[in-house]
């Protein structure tokens, strides 16, 4: 697997579900905006068979917390897929509002079998499609 990675820019809405007692964004938003951003990415970029045969389970999220989102905050999680291991794929996700990080995300998941909810390995030409091919 050679090239650079094809970042997914994921558009999030806050919503007031996700303020706490603070009056910012609790903790736990960031994670479930990972979650759906990762999802998207691969929903954008794996081919319709793919997509139809695999699930994602996540199996770790190391997140770094910088600086407080709130209400109406126009917040973007950039996606990219560093690299991918067997059936296990590694992410780093940077969460910003405008210029702002806001957090920054190193997460690993397994990739699952549809059918049989076991790990499944990813076909090389489908990992291709997620990195800018190299010279």
């Amino acid at each position: 697997m050679t090239g650079t990675a094809i970042p997914h820019d994921f558009k999030v809405d806050v919503s007031p579900d996700d303020i706490d007692f603070m009056g910012h964004v609790n903790n736990a938003s960031y994670l479930k905006w990972v979650q759906a951003a990762v999802i998207s990415h691969w929903q954008k970029l794996a081919p319709a068979e793919a997509i139809a045969e695999h699930l994602w389970v996540a199996l770790k999220h190391e997140i770094t917390y910088r600086r407080p989102a709130f209400l109406d905050d126009d917040v973007v999680a950039t996606v990219l897929l560093e690299k991918v291991q067997g059936a296990r794929a590694f992410y780093e996700t940077v969460i910003r509002r405008g210029g702002e990080v806001l957090a920054e995300v190193k997460s690993s998941w397994c990739c699952v079998d549809a059918e049989t909810l076991r790990p499944s390995r990813l076909a090389k030409d489908v990992i291709d499609r997620f990195f800018v091919k190299g010279e």
